[in-house]
């Protein structure tokens, strides 16, 4: 049995996580300087956008998004599911002439902005609960749809005479949400669950559709929100040991599942369109949404408030939300600002307490306060050029080539896209706490001489590579 209402305490933990899903909800949704004009705000919705499914076909879009994912359910456990994505709505400019009639324009001047064309973005959910029993075998599919509208809102100058009209236009999306679960092999009470999003509208583009025929029936940014009642789920980045094989053999296509919520909670999942870590954050520093994303929060102020008042005009008429971001960089106080140029999470002692004012430093062993804490040229102990490490069972050294291989852990975004590339190894470097690291650059890569010349490389360490035959 499945109801659409959630429970008040899963709603209280989705809205913790909600902070974060806010920020992959509008990802890149209106990018610096914040005008229509820009060239990087006219090709927009990169992230999550599951598109028609006969658009798809001739794209190279997608129209679902798979998750799979690792649950620990105690009996009885029901399952809370939220869907979020952004419905991308047409609004249009258009003057009042004399006659009492509207024409569209590209443009409407008012004192204070200047209005244009522009695609936004408008907040859907799709939530409902599901009994975590009632998944297995064929599951619970859950259809949705959003209507087709139109909305109009007059617009008047600063003496209050009507000048024109925004007019907004929404077509009809269409889609489903279908979530399975079976039991895993073996003596833990773990499921896998599979949690499909998909775009079913019918729409059938014509000869002349594009991109822009497409937005407006796709759902954009779209994301999960999964609860547990009672039960947990496991990381798919640090699972424990006895769920590593499952956790790898998980497909998920275009989402990412992370542990979300409060810190050292597992109930809550988050399935994101963008890479993320297990209970991401967002900054406590952070001001507001800025909602250039790619960019960091200090630079993004410091160039909004710098923009010329037309441009603020121009932004202002773009969209209400870049409207916001011109309104926070402008009364945004010293110390609010001093605060985006960098914070320390946390610190910890390693040289004992402080020592009374007058008094000898404490005494640390192998530690003297009259040299550096440590010398590598001085350390004879190591050579980069000449050291070599053991790999599969063959030495490497600057010279080797390997095939990269980074793992799930210890790596980010870039390195996944290294994935089965060979490198050579430029040097073997050692860290202070005994850590082997390999100074790589990537055959084929144009700038490799340049990267050699400047001591710029790539690091992995010696699993996340394997040996190849060296020419």
């Amino acid at each position: 049995m499945t109801t659409s209402v959630l429970p008040d305490e899963m709603a209280a933990r989705f809205a913790t996580a909600r902070q974060v899903a806010d920020a992959v909800l509008f990802e890149g949704y209106v990018l610096y300087p914040y005008r229509a004009s820009a060239a990087k705000n006219r090709l927009r919705w990169q992230f999550g956008v599951l598109v028609p499914p006969r658009w798809g076909a001739e794209s190279a879009e997608h129209s679902f998004q798979r998750t799979e994912c690792l649950m620990e359910p105690r009996s009885g456990a029901r399952l809370s599911v939220e869907l979020r994505f952004l419905h991308a709505q047409r609004r249009t400019v258009q003057r009042l002439g004399p006659d009492g009639g509207f024409e569209n324009v590209e443009e409407l001047e008012l004192p204070d902005r200047v209005l244009v064309p522009w695609d936004e973005g408008t907040e859907e959910r799709v939530t409902f609960v599901a009994e975590v029993a009632e998944l297995c075998g064929d599951g619970v599919t859950v259809p949705f749809s959003r209507p087709a509208r139109e909305e109009t809102e007059p617009v008047h100058d600063t003496d209050g005479r009507p000048v024109g009209r925004l007019v907004r236009r929404r077509e009809e999306i269409n889609g489903l949400v279908r979530l399975t679960a079976s039991e895993l092999d073996g003596p833990y009470a773990a499921m896998r669950l599979t949690a499909t999003v998909e775009n079913t509208s019918t729409w059938t583009p014509d000869a002349t559709a594009d991109r822009d025929a497409a937005l407006p029936r796709a759902l954009v940014a779209a994301h999960l929100l999964l609860g547990l009642d009672t039960g947990a789920f496991l990381s798919m980045t640090d699972p424990p040991e006895w769920a590593r094989g499952a956790v790898a053999g998980c497909r998920n296509e275009h989402a990412w599942p992370v542990l979300a919520g409060e810190s050292g909670r597992a109930d809550v999942l988050l399935s994101s369109p963008i890479i993320l870590e297990d209970h991401p954050a967002i900054a406590p520093e952070s001001p507001g949404a800025l909602y250039d994303a790619l960019e960091i929060d200090e630079i993004l102020a410091l160039r909004t408030a710098a923009l010329t008042d037309q441009e603020k005009r121009e932004a202002r008429g773009t969209d209400p939300r870049a409207a916001e971001v011109i309104d926070l960089a402008d009364s945004m106080p010293p110390e609010v600002l001093e605060r985006l140029h960098g914070a320390v999470r946390a610190l910890r002692e390693v040289t004992g307490p402080t020592a009374p004012a007058g008094a000898d430093a404490p005494e640390v062993p192998g530690f003297r306060p009259e040299t550096p804490w440590w010398d590598p040229e001085s350390d004879r102990s190591v050579d980069p050029v000449h050291d070599r490490v053991t790999v599969d069972g063959r030495t490497v050294g600057a010279g080797s080539r390997v095939l990269l291989r980074p793992g799930r852990r210890r790596t980010d975004a870039q390195d996944l896209f290294l994935q089965g590339r060979s490198a050579q190894v430029e040097a073997v470097l050692h860290d202070v706490d005994g850590g082997v690291h390999l100074a790589v650059t990537v055959e084929g890569d144009p700038g490799a001489d340049i990267r050699r010349e400047q001591g710029r490389f790539l690091y992995f360490q010696p699993d996340e590579v394997a040996p190849l035959e060296d020419v």
